[in-house]
């Protein structure tokens, strides 16, 4: 492959590991059909690229019923990335051109579009967040289907609050917009809230390295009428491993710094992978 001809900080889109020119995106565009994930790179490096690349190849087989070759998408990755040092942000868009939407139970063979950017800082201002009745189609799967997503985000700041919970109709939480969630409880543990949600690459790598700071977790049912019998909340996605959730509705929690200290201690417990 030729390399790009782009500035070390300039933004990118590639197809398949070439520029990607407006005839190309036609598809994504009038086609709302694919998978993605997006992460956080540092120095060419990402923590729980593993899991990255486990969601692309797992619902790829689900929603296109191929394979994607692992190793393909980390050179398109690298060739994207053009050897950029600091911290830039990849989202891995995998849909597909051939596609029939008259004969979805075929297999296709995919394509894969890479976004690079540079990355903004980790936000860590507090969040209060506004619950609304919502569940996404596949919850399991990262999906392109994110219209519900953002208008709740958009009604939740409309109500005064920063962004949108999603709970069933038993008042049960499952997650944010696009972000998990966690509790911390009054022994200090975590619990993770049993529902259907998306395995989030930042919440599991939380989790992976809860030991190393002497703090257990569990996953089980959370309601609305729960939240008194945790001390702390928070946020957690690929870009922000955690951040502080200080109100949910009428309800608030205490921003304590030591928590959040250990639960980011927890996730850069897990080691950077070379792309």
């Amino acid at each position: 492959m030729n390399a790009p001809s782009f500035s070390a900080a300039s933004p990118r889109l590639e197809l398949n590991g070439g520029p990607a020119d407006a005839d190309d995106l036609r598809h994504p565009v009038q086609t709302n059909y694919g998978h993605f994930t997006a992460m956080r790179v540092e120095d060419g490096c990402v923590r729980g690229l593993d899991l990255h690349l486990d969601r692309l190849q797992s619902a790829t087989r689900e929603l296109f019923g191929s394979k994607l070759d692992r190793e393909r998408v980390r050179e398109y990755l690298r060739h994207a990335l053009n050897g950029a040092a600091g911290a830039w942000s990849l989202r891995v868009n995998v849909f597909a051109r051939a596609l029939d939407s008259e004969h979805m139970d075929r297999s296709v063979d995919v394509d894969v579009l890479v976004g690079a950017s540079p990355a903004p800082a980790p936000e860590t201002q507090p969040l209060r967040v506004k619950s609304f009745i919502y569940a996404r189609e596949a919850a399991s799967i990262k999906h392109v289907g994110t219209f519900a997503l953002f208008h709740h985000r958009r009604l939740a700041r409309q109500a005064g609050f920063d962004d949108a919970l999603f709970v069933d109709a038993g008042d049960r939480i499952s997650e944010g917009s696009i972000w998990n969630i966690g509790f911390v409880d009054r022994d200090g543990a975590v619990v993770w809230p049993q529902a259907p949600q998306l395995d989030g690459v930042g919440m599991r790598l939380v989790d992976a390295g809860l030991a190393s700071q002497g703090m257990s977790s569990c996953t089980r049912p959370v309601h609305l009428g729960d939240l008194g019998m945790f001390r702390a909340a928070f946020f957690s996605n690929a870009n922000t491993p955690v951040r502080a959730i200080v109100a949910i509705d009428e309800r608030h929690f205490d921003a304590d710094p030591e928590i959040g200290q250990r639960l980011l201690a927890a996730y850069r417990s897990n080691p950077p992978q070379a792309i």
